[in-house]
């Protein structure tokens, strides 16, 4: 059952430390990095994805109005930037709506096997900025998979057999620095169709390390001969696929370095337990993992989630996630921005630290270029495969999501997404929170208005002693000055 709303608090953008260090130095990074190419700086693409970031969640910048349909009681809820690159309040409802749609529309109630491809760092590179290379990757990983479902079938005694998968391009590693690679969720096995002409499900064993060699050694000559074609085959071509003003801090971020500033070319600070590095005992794989290594490519594929759609859908956001999250970041006593590791590393690094304007240069190459789609459907689940009507799960009438309550607010949506789901409908799915219901009375809250910034906006919140505009970030700081010894 959905908790009140008494339990809900919209958010302070002002609370979040990711906010805080855009604001406070944005402008300084935008600065700097306009003297690393030419002096060309950030693209409009990225540069639009912080001005929107700094906005989001500002009552200033547009909101919705909702009012009790018995109290009269009214909220306020402030307009989300809808970012794709670093914002985490907007990441996270894309994850929610995302990972709803594929369970109760998309998957098909099977297993679900997710095979991870790593890439080398010249390739990471490349597909950082050509989507077509992505989706040419993309479909070689899936046919390869595919082929090796399909041989499986063929020793059973199956007729044709087809699988599907939903391939997500994930463009961040564990230390938010630029790594490209690919998570691709399977189902684990293949459609038949039947002697009475229905598709059955056929659901295959469980790979080797030897299945997963062969697909990998299938997936390497393939990507390499694309990426030649392509012109690509040398790191200079590698680079002229980057965006000017962002190519430096890409080559540096997939390196593991830092870009800008007097520390350019040194990797950031690394923090274990007690700020001492120690060895992190893990244990040895198994033979029988299903994981291959091949010249920088690797292969993983020992994730399976039966057809449970809680677990599947936990798969789902796992791989739709935002890059970080508001608990992982601090701020240390000497301004260094913190970072806390989702697992430690084998040499016991459980925090990476940045300089202020060094974390902004990670967060600005990991902004994917606008209308590039990193949700790729693959096989049988493809829009136009032709047995994908009978495999997807047909949508129940009346109820965008299961157990949602369906009765006076119907109506009141901030934002429906592709899949026609409602703000309150995500919440209360992802955290079980009821954000319609009216904290005084237990009412439902209807959407009466969408109000943008202009002085009608500004009236009501300075009537409410809200802030009316948003605050602007801090100007650019100019570089620490050099003491007399030193030299640059």
């Amino acid at each position: 059952m959905a908790l009140p709303s008494g339990s809900y608090a919209p958010r302070d953008p002002t609370a979040a430390v990711l906010y805080q260090v855009v604001r406070d130095h944005y402008q300084t990074f935008r600065s700097e990095a306009a003297n690393v190419r030419d002096g060309e700086g950030l693209p409009r693409f990225v540069v639009d994805e912080f001005d929107a970031f700094l906005q989001c969640g500002w009552h200033a910048g547009g909101f919705a109005r909702f009012r009790c349909t018995s109290c009269r009681e009214e909220r306020l809820v402030a307009f989300s930037c809808k970012g794709r690159g670093f914002c985490p309040s907007c990441g996270g409802r894309r994850m929610t709506e995302r990972a709803a749609h594929l369970v109760d529309h998309v998957w098909p109630e099977v297993p679900v096997r997710q095979w991870v491809l790593t890439l080398p760092p010249r390739v990471r590179y490349a597909l950082a900025w050509r989507h077509d290379l992505c989706i040419a990757v993309a479909g070689v990983l899936f046919r390869a998979v595919q082929r090796h479902l399909q041989t499986l079938a063929q020793t059973r005694g199956l007729g044709p057999a087809r699988s599907g998968a939903i391939i997500v391009v994930q463009r961040f590693g564990g230390a938010l620095n630029l790594n490209v690679h690919l998570h691709a969720l399977v189902l684990d096995g293949v459609f038949a169709r039947a002697g009475d002409g229905h598709l059955r499900f056929h659901r295959a064993p469980a790979p080797s390390a030897a299945d997963v060699a062969d697909v990998l050694a299938t997936i390497v000559p393939q990507v390499r001969a694309r990426l030649a074609r392509a012109g690509l085959e040398d790191d200079a071509g590698a680079d002229a696929c980057a965006e000017a003003g962002l190519a430096g801090l890409a080559a540096a971020s997939v390196q593991g370095v830092l870009a800008l500033g007097g520390v350019a070319g040194r990797r950031p600070q690394r923090l274990g337990h007690g700020d001492v590095q120690t060895s992190v005992a893990r244990p040895a794989a198994s033979p029988d993992t299903p994981h291959a290594r091949w010249e920088g490519f690797d292969v993983h594929a020992g994730v399976v989630v039966p057809g449970h759609r809680a677990r599947q859908e936990r798969l789902c956001r796992y791989v739709l996630r935002p890059p970080v999250t508001g608990d992982r970041l601090a701020v240390a006593a000497d301004g260094q921005v913190v970072l806390r590791l989702r697992h430690p590393w084998t040499d016991g690094t459980t925090h990476v630290a940045f300089a202020p304007t060094a974390f902004l240069e990670r967060l600005a190459v990991l902004v994917p270029r606008p209308r590039v789609n990193l949700l790729l459907y693959h096989g049988v689940l493809a829009a136009h495969a032709a047995w994908r009507a009978e495999v997807v799960p047909r949508p129940a009438s009346g109820s965008a999501v299961p157990g949602a309550s369906a009765a006076p607010d119907a109506t009141a949506a901030t934002s429906a997404g592709p899949a026609g789901r409602r703000w309150a409908d995500l919440m209360r799915r992802a955290f079980e929170v009821d954000v319609l219901a009216c904290p005084r009375c237990g009412g439902r809250l209807r959407l009466i208005a969408l109000l943008e910034a202009g002085d009608v906006t500004a009236r009501i919140l300075r009537h409410l002693g809200l802030p009316a505009e948003v605050p602007a970030a801090r100007p650019a700081r100019a570089p620490p000055r050099l003491s007399s010894d030193e030299s640059w």
